[in-house]
């Protein structure tokens, strides 16, 4: 059975005044995510892990790289399947001017109709994302592994192995900093 670390990266200046970064670049950790990111390695310190993937964000890669100063034979590798879905024109706008778009009711409640204008569909996504962690089932038999990702990913890939319609992924809620565990084995998934 592989055992998957899920891990949404700190907390960033985006997060905090409710800006959508998507795949913005340069969106790094602020102080307190720095904080919380060095207080999950040392929380995972003991965890054994195998190996280490990220998004290739800053703010995942910086996030990782906390994690991996506890495991210096292990360098994080990067991973384009659990990078932030691709919100196309939404990229870079404030959560408060979405939430007046037409399109924001169908995000949150029918997300398996939505595309995003110039984006991906949120099908799409789930899609990238199980595709990447059933690769890495095969990569890493037996082994536990940390991923670190983005709240949206993580919520469809959640809801994935639990069996739930897509439309339900934004009831779950996933913080900065937070860690979901996923075993995939021969038999069923198991969140923990």
């Amino acid at each position: 059975m592989t055992e998957f670390f899920l891990i949404r990266h700190a907390i960033n200046e985006w997060v905090r005044t409710g800006k959508l970064a998507g795949w913005t670049p340069g969106v790094h950790l602020n102080a307190h995510g720095r904080q919380q990111a060095a207080a999950l390695g040392e929380r995972l310190a003991q965890a054994s892990l195998a190996a280490i993937y990220s998004s290739p964000l800053e703010r995942t890669m910086e996030t990782a790289e906390a994690i991996a100063a506890h495991y210096p034979e292990v360098q994080v590798q990067t991973l384009d399947g659990v990078g932030e879905v691709r919100y196309g024109d939404w990229q870079g706008e404030k959560l408060s001017t979405l939430r007046r778009e037409k399109l924001w009711q169908t995000v949150q409640f029918y997300p398996s109709r939505v595309q995003f204008p110039n984006g991906e569909t949120i099908r799409q996504a789930q899609a990238r994302a199980i595709d990447a962690l059933e690769n890495l089932v095969q990569r890493h038999p037996q082994q536990r592994v940390a991923i670190v990702s983005h709240s949206d990913m993580i919520k469809l890939v959640v809801a994935h192995y639990l069996g739930a319609h897509i439309d339900l992924f934004q009831r779950l809620d996933i913080s900065p900093a937070s860690l979901t565990i996923i075993q995939l084995g021969a038999n069923r998934p198991y969140i923990r």
